[in-house]
Formats: structure tokens, C-alpha cells, sequence
């Protein structure tokens, strides 16, 4: 059934964001959510959508989880000391010991923020206090956020553009390549090597088995840090609490956001070693030099808490690992006798469906005409045949338009990947078979010409 795309009031197209209401009207996915429960969104008729991206990796306990609902209302309910600024929260002690003790690897003391981009702000500045350097190293294709510091570590970023100079002494290297690695960090100019353990915008890339723990051991060698930003991968979504737990790679520093928070209240963390800590807290002068209005704010320590409760209490790691790789096996065999699909890679409930250029000829004019039009323009035909026929709320990856995110919560049920891979089978049959797929292509090109 088609997906009822309706009138948005006025009011935030007006004084929000216009662009963001024409864009969603042009990919027709602009319909009202009412209810979210679980994997399920519910329009104002009942209709229901499956949400296979999780708010980008926002919702590994579901939408709604009603034991974090409930221990919020607890939290307002009791009238507490809440951003007094002035005391000591015993919350932020609480979460800050369980997150570390999850971590592991020296990991030991923890800064509260409210996103990961502010959390990749803070790895900047504690990176280069400790070393006393400024250059940060960076992968190609990463994704870091879009404060100006994470957008220093995006090289070549449409992200960036029009901003203005981003911070300067940043350099790329391939993501996996240790000897384009080693060849910068041995300049002994670069505070840290700031890395994704799994790169998910950049098309759910995952390095070899030895890969993390050469490049942590390069960065001892010339005295730079090893940050892993497990924004999107961490707090289990891979399987283990941390991505790079599955590598057995030590990080000087871990930035944590999205999951922490259940899905309802902003939750940053940023956890490091106590060296790390000490270069920057190091006087009682000091004590407030790095701070945030919202840190350790009450209702964000117990977001934080009662999801991690639910994630371990409910064993959404383990189902992580087992379902993602039923998932994963599920669709390259259903998916192998498409010529334009790649590969399936991923890890635990982070996946992805790579795309690639087709070699039968009349599939190939089509897809070549398209792709010269807008790169991302198959993908995102993809993505909106998911939503609009089967009900499927998907995305592309952000720096790679070629592979198309599969990220559902982790408290997916069996019956809806079933659901997922049939569905992705009739919309991929409809590309390899049927004009209207590029017909609508076409539409699509059309109505986002001046874009």
C-alpha cells in the first residue's frame, strides 16, 4: 500500500526548516507519526510503518521503551536536584562507573555531554592537552558530526561546505591502510587518530580482524592517542557493548551518544583513561575548564541508566549477535541473483546492502543516466520504494549512496526480518525487471532539479 503523504501545518516550514518539509514531500515519506512502539511507527489511521534505521542507531531498545518511560516519570516525578550547577550528582557517578566498568581497557573516567558531536568536541580538546600537539588523524569517508571540529575530521565533506574553514593541522588516510597510517603518526605532529571502529555512514565498513589493534599500537609507538567513536556502534549494537571490544583494541578514548539515551532524553559520554583525564582536570583552577550546561543533568543519568538496564536485561547484545547474523545470511542468499548487489556486510544489527553498477546493458544506460543526475539518486529511488510500497523506513549511508543502512532496533522480532527480506526482494526484482522503477527515477530527477 502506498504511503499517505499529507499537509504539514504550516508552522515548521515557516519558522523551522522549509527545505526539510520540501525535501520530504519530494521523497514522498512526509506522513504523520502518532504512535512509535517498539520497531513499529503508527500513523493517524492505524496504518504502520517498520523502522529499519533506528532513528540512525538512536533506538537499539526500541521506540517508547516502557521501562525508560516509566523510570523518567519517576524522575520528574520526584522533584530532585536537577542542572543546580553547584552539587555533586550522584547519578552521573552511577552511570559514569557502569559505562567504564563496561568498557574496560583502562577506561575509568567519564565526560557527560548531550551528542556525539559534542562529544567528538571534547576528544579534540583532551587529545591535544595530553600530547601538546594539534594535528588530528582522521579516516576517509568517516562521519564525526557537524560541529565545526567533527567536521575538520570529514575530508572533502559536502557536510562542510559553505562554512568556512574548518580547524587546520587535520589530515585523512584510508580507512584500513596501516602504512599511509604509520607514514603520518611517525611525524609525531598528531595528537590522535580519531576512528569509527565500524565506519557506518561510509557504507558499513568493516576492517579486518587486526586491523584496529595495529593502528592502536602505532599510535603508542609515536605518541598519539586512540579515540574510537562508537557513537553509532557502541552501547551494543554490534553485539558486544563496545565495536571495538570485538577487535580487543585498549582505547585512550571512547565517545558514546545516541543509544545512552533510550531514544528520549540526549545522552553523551566520552570515557578515557585517568592520564587522559589528568592533563585537563589537573588544578582545582580547573575543575570547571570543560563543562557543559546540560552534563549530568538527572534526567539524562537516568535515561542513561535504565537503558542500560533494559539492553542487559533483555540480552539485546546477544540478539544483536544472532539475529544480525541470520539477517545478514538471510539476505545475501535471497539477494544473490541480483547482478547490481555487491555484498552484505555488517556486524551484529549494523548491516548494510551494497549496490553496484549493473552490467547488463539496458540496465546499465538507465543506471548510468541516473547516477550522473545525482550519485545518490538509485539509492535513495530504493529507499523510497521500501517506505512507499512496503512500509519500510530505511536510508542510504551518508558518505556512500551506494549501500543502504539496515539498522532496526534490537528488540526486532524474527517475523518482521522475515518481513524486511521479502520486502527488499520485490523492490530489487522491480529494478532488475520492470521499467517503473526508472520511470520513477525519472520523477524523482525531475521534481529534485533544483535541489
Amino acid at each position: 500500500m502506498p504511503s499517505k503523504a499529507v499537509a504539514t501545518p504550516p508552522s515548521y516550514a515557516n519558522h523551522v526548516n522549509p527545505q526539510w518539509v520540501r525535501l520530504l514531500d519530494i521523497l514522498e515519506m512526509n506522513v504523520p507519526y502518532e504512535k512509535c512502539v517498539g520497531a513499529e511507527l503508527f500513523i493517524a489511521d492505524g496504518d504502520r510503518y517498520l523502522d529499519f534505521l533506528s532513528g540512525y542507531c538512536v533506538h537499539n531498545t526500541g521506540h517508547n521503551h516502557p521501562r525508560i518511560v516509566a523510570a523518567l516519570i519517576d524522575e520528574l516525578g520526584r522533584s530532585g536536584p536537577n542542572m543546580l550547577q553547584s552539587h555533586v550528582p550522584e547519578m552521573a557517578g552511577e552511570l559514569a562507573e557502569k559505562l567504564c566498568a563496561r568498557a574496560g581497557g583502562g577506561l575509568t573516567k567519564v565526560f557527560f555531554n548531550s551528542s556525539g558531536s559534542e562529544g567528538v568536541e571534547t576528544a579534540i580538546k583532551f587529545a591535544r592537552a595530553k600530547t601538546r600537539r594539534n594535528g588530528l588523524l582522521y579516516a576517509e569517508d568517516a562521519f564525526h558530526g557537524l560541529t565545526c571540529g567533527a567536521l575538520s575530521l570529514m575530508e572533502g565533506s559536502t557536510w562542510a561546505k559553505g562554512f568556512g574553514p574548518m580547524l587546520a593541522d587535520t589530515k585523512a588516510v584510508p580507512f584500513g591502510d596501516l602504512d599511509a597510517l604509520q607514514k603520518e603518526l611517525a611525524t609525531k605532529k598528531y595528537a590522535a587518530y580519531i576512528v569509527e571502529p565500524i565506519q557506518s555512514e561510509g557504507g558499513i565498513r568493516v576492517p579486518d580482524a587486526t586491523y584496529l589493534k595495529h593502528a592502536q599500537e602505532l599510535c603508542h609507538e609515536y605518541g598519539s592517542l586512540f579515540v574510537l567513536d562508537e557513537v553509532q556502534t557502541g552501547m551494543y549494537r554490534t553485539g558486544s557493548f563496545l565495536a571495538g571490544h570485538h577487535f580487543g583494541v585498549q582505547p585512550d578514548m571512547v565517545i558514546l551518544a545516541k543509544a545512552l539515551s533510550g531514544g528520549l532524553i540526549p545522552v553523551g559520554a566520552v570515557l578515557m583513561t585517568d592520564e587522559v583525564y589528568e592533563s585537563v582536570y589537573n588544578t582545582l583552577a580547573r575543575a570547571i575548564v570543560h563543562t557543559s550546561t546540560y552534563s549530568e543533568n538527572g534526567l539524562a543519568m537516568r535515561a542513561g541508566l535504565t537503558t542500560l538496564e533494559v539492553l542487559e536485561d533483555e540480552k539485546l547484545g546477544e540478539r544483536a549477535t544472532s539475529m544480525g547474523e541470520v539477517l545478514r545470511s538471510r539476505l545475501r542468499e535471497t539477494l544473490s541473483k541480483y547482478e547490481m548487489v555487491n555484498a552484505v556486510p555488517g556486524l551484529g544489527m549494523l548491516s548494510g546492502i551494497e549496490f553496484k553498477a549493473p552490467a547488463q546493458l539496458t540496465l546499465r544506460v538507465a543506471y548510468e543516466g541516473f547516477h550522473r543526475i545525482h550519485p545518490g539518486l538509485f539509492g535513495q529511488m530504493i529507499v523510497m520504494r521500501l517506505f512507499k510500497s512496503e512500509h519500510f523506513l530505511t536510508q542510504i549511508c551518508g558518505n556512500n549512496f551506494m549501500v543502504l543502512k539496515v539498522a532496526p532496533p534490537l528488540i526486532v522480532t524474527t517475523e518482521q526480518l522475515d518481513s524486511f527480506v521479502a520486502a527488499v526482494d520485490r523492490v530489487i526484482e522491480v529494478v532488475h525487471s520492470s521499467k517503473t522503477f526508472w520511470v520513477d527515477a525519472l520523477a524523482l530527477a525531475r521534481r529534485t532539479i533544483n535541489i
